[in-house]
C-alpha cells in the first residue's frame, strides 16, 4: 500500500474493486479520498470489455488509482481466486498508467451483508447491490490505510 500511495498525486478519486466470477462491484471515492461510496456492478463477459467498462468510469470520473480486493483465504494463504484478480490486475496494467494497489477483503462480503440486513435491504435488493457494497468496504478500508501513511 505504501508503495500505491507514493504512486498517487496529492488529490484525486480512487476506486474500488470487488472481481467476482461473474460481476465486479464498483466503488469509488471523493477526490480527498476520505469516504468510499458505492457506485455500480459490472457484469463480468470477458476481460477486455470488463476493461473497457472499467476504464470507460474511471475516464468518465478522473479516477486516480484502483484498489482491486485479494480474496485471501482465512489462514492468509492465495487460492485460485487470489491468482485470478492478480492476473486481471497484470492485464490491466498493460492498457493503463493508473497505480493499482491490493486490499485484503476478507470477510468484506459478510460485513456487506450484514449492512444490508440491518438496512432492512430485500433479499431481491441485497442481490442487485450486495458486490458494490462489499467494493465500498474494500475501497473504505483501504482509504483508511492510505489516511494512517499520511498519504490523502
Amino acid at each position: 500500500m505504501a508503495d500505491f500511495a507514493a504512486a498517487l498525486p496529492r488529490a484525486g478519486a480512487v476506486a474500488g474493486l470487488d472481481l467476482g466470477t461473474k460481476t465486479i462491484g464498483v466503488a469509488v471515492s471523493d477526490g480527498l479520498r476520505q469516504v468510499a461510496s458505492p457506485l455500480t456492478v459490472i457484469r463480468r463477459e470477458k476481460f477486455t470489455l470488463d476493461a473497457a467498462a472499467l476504464l470507460r468510469i474511471a475516464a468518465e470520473r478522473g479516477l486516480v488509482g484502483l484498489v482491486l480486493g485479494l480474496p485471501r483465504n482465512m489462514d492468509g494463504t492465495e487460492g485460485p481466486r487470489a491468482q485470478s484478480t492478480r492476473a486481471f490486475a497484470r492485464n490491466l496494467e498493460r492498457l493503463t498508467p493508473l497505480p493499482i494497489a491490493f486490499w485484503d477483503e476478507r470477510l468484506s462480503t459478510v460485513a456487506a451483508e450484514r449492512a444490508l440486513l440491518e438496512a432492512d435491504t430485500s433479499r431481491k435488493r441485497r442481490a442487485e447491490v450486495i458486490d458494490q457494497v462489499a467494493a465500498g468496504y474494500i475501497l473504505q478500508g483501504a482509504l483508511d490505510r492510505l489516511r494512517h501513511l499520511g498519504a490523502q
